[in-house]
């Protein structure tokens, strides 16, 4: 399985912002942005030309870290986007949003989407009492997610629970009895991904 292993917190100062990738460091005064906040490499602190090409670059690149997928995965998302009807930068970050691994972060079952995935592909979790362990597992409306019966990593993601804020509204989460529901499709207003899916669609339409 490929995976992406450059440091995480330089991730974050290449976009500028953060992307939540470590979990409970990230809430902490130990956040590489809260210590660094210009971009990593000799020339960080330089002055960057901004251009049309840069602008829509780096949001495909911050879309592409923020959900923890490689470029080739990425770009078979924005194909089937395309093949959607509807907003086709809508539509991307809709599949993005109800991936397994990313729906079990949402739920707050885990503190990042890396521990997130990590606990799928080991099977922690059931979708609809059937075991998954796949990452990119598409959920559906009314799909049930439990944690398997006598996991390991229960108070792992019991933790995970104790950072959880809130959970979005297309989700219904039971933090104590470590189970979720998806709701409905996730609309865009009810998606706060930090990315601007237009200029993405702009890129890949080149």
């Amino acid at each position: 399985m490929a995976r992406d292993r450059s440091p995480k917190c330089k991730q974050c100062r290449r976009e500028g912002m953060k992307l939540f990738l470590k979990g409970e460091r990230c809430l902490t005064e130990k956040c590489a942005i809260e210590r660094r906040s210009y971009p990593p490499g000799e020339h960080g602190r330089g002055r960057i030309k901004q251009s049309e090409y840069l602008l829509q670059l780096r949001e495909k690149q911050k879309a592409r870290r923020y959900y923890g997928l490689l470029e080739k995965q990425f770009r078979t998302y924005y194909t089937k986007a395309t093949k959607g009807s509807g907003i086709t930068g809508e539509n991307l970050l809709r599949m993005l949003e109800t991936r397994l691994d990313n729906v079990v972060y949402r739920l707050g079952f885990a503190a990042s989407r890396a521990q997130a995935r990590q606990l799928v592909r080991h099977g922690h979790f059931h979708v609809n009492g059937r075991r998954v362990n796949i990452p990119s597992y598409q959920v559906k409306p009314d799909d049930i997610i439990t944690v398997s019966e006598g996991s390991s990593a229960q108070q792992v993601i019991r933790d995970a629970t104790d950072l959880t804020a809130s959970v979005a509204p297309w989700l219904q989460a039971d933090h104590d009895g470590l189970t979720g529901k998806i709701l409905k499709w996730p609309e865009r207003s009810e998606i706060d991904t930090p990315v601007q899916e237009s200029l993405i669609v702009e890129l890949y339409s080149k």
